[in-house]
């Protein structure tokens, strides 16, 4: 899934790439991707997610990098408030056809076209590892800046040793620009902390199909 934006004058160069890419690969995304693929523990963890939400701060979710929008839709059958970001236009088209009961908008991670402290929570599943580094520190101050006080942040990413992956094709051969980026869960948690956040609880997962990379999970609160 991507998460980025629009207005490439002012935005960082890579998201033009990300935005391309997922627009490219959109439609075999969705059907290769169901949130049926996702697992118990994933599946667990927005479950929990909505969970403390709701019983802490009770404010709207932005599902950020929402990519066709089933994770979305899951949220919003915990009993959430929720709505759908994503770089990607095709991505946004295919949720909004999928689930036109809920609002989806193209837009930036680096840059959310939301209030200051105006929501309950903050969900990037799987969505930041499009991110170079030196990034990140102003994508999670913005998701800081997003979430009202006591507010909490659900991220899903990518684990690896500060590896850096550029691939030509992906989902079946479709041709693709954007990078990857691997970070080590310790670097991430500081970053995240540098933001001002403060980590509640944390999920490594393996790969359930065996080797390959591991998979995090981070609980934050602001």
């Amino acid at each position: 899934m991507a998460a980025a934006s629009v207005g490439w004058v002012t935005e960082p160069a890579f998201l033009a790439a990300v935005s391309s890419s997922y627009d490219t690969v959109a439609d075999t995304f969705a059907e290769r991707f169901p949130p049926s693929r996702l697992g118990p523990l994933g599946h667990a963890m927005l479950r929990a997610f909505a969970e403390v939400v709701l019983a802490e701060s009770n404010g709207p979710v932005a599902d950020v990098g929402c990519g066709p929008g089933g994770l979305t839709a899951e949220l919003a059958g915990h009993g959430l408030d929720v709505s759908g970001v994503d770089l990607s236009p095709r991505m946004v088209e295919l949720a909004r056809a999928a689930h036109p009961e809920l609002t989806f908008t193209v837009g930036s991670m680096t840059a959310l076209d939301l209030p200051t402290g105006g929501l309950g929570g903050v969900v990037a599943h799987f969505s930041t590892h499009h991110t170079p580094p030196e990034h990140l520190p102003a994508v999670f101050a913005e998701f800081r800046r997003v979430l009202a006080p006591g507010g909490h942040l659900l991220l899903g990413t990518h684990l690896g040793a500060d590896e850096y992956l550029r691939p030509t094709e992906a989902y079946g051969g479709h041709p693709v620009s954007y990078e990857a980026y691997l970070l080590p869960g310790e670097r991430i948690a500081a970053l995240i902390e540098g933001a001002g956040l403060t980590i509640t609880a944390r999920l490594d997962e393996p790969n359930p199909k065996g080797g390959g990379r591991s998979f995090a999970y981070f609980f934050a609160r602001n």
